[in-house]
């Protein structure tokens, strides 16, 4: 309901004009119910990649292949508040905001990875460049598929081919 709540709002008015406040109305929730699922606005639209994001972090603390770990953010990742701010990034007046947290978010599946690769006995500058490669990757493909530039094809697909060409 939030997150419907939000695009909503973010269409009408645009991101910058839409409160907190403003979407707690909308939802029919309180502005405290907003905050026990959301840290901030902007998570409105990033929750199910976010959930996703954690999950392959999990995989991938826990020993399980890299690329592996990556391509599981596709299988639960559906059309949602992400994919129509991409779309719509102009007409929402997000588009600054999206490459912003899309940075965040490209930045913490790299050190993450890294990290990981460093564990494994890779140099520290051979993690990095790996990591950043398939975190973008990862990322691109998530704009490729809402931005439909991937021709239509399930995110899982697209998320294969970009890790691939990383």
């Amino acid at each position: 309901m939030l997150s419907e709540a939000a695009c909503e709002l973010f269409l009408e008015q645009g991101y910058d004009a839409t409160s907190v406040l403003d979407i707690t109305r909308r939802a029919g929730v309180s502005r405290s119910s907003f905050f026990n699922y959301f840290s901030a606005k902007s998570d409105v639209l990033w929750s199910g990649f976010d959930e996703q994001a954690d999950a392959a972090i999990e995989r991938l603390r826990d020993g399980q292949a890299a690329v592996g770990c990556l391509t599981g953010i596709g299988a639960g990742l559906a059309p949602d508040a992400l994919a129509l701010a991409i779309i719509n990034a102009d007409a929402m007046g997000i588009s600054a905001e999206l490459d912003r947290d899309r940075a965040v978010r490209q930045f913490r599946l790299q050190r993450e990875l890294a990290a990981r690769f460093v564990r494994d006995g890779a140099p520290q500058l051979t993690a990095q460049v790996r990591a950043g490669a398939l975190s973008a990757a990862v990322l691109a493909a998530v704009w490729a598929w809402a931005d439909r530039t991937a021709a239509g094809r399930p995110i899982a697909e697209v998320l294969e081919a970009a890790l691939a060409l990383a």
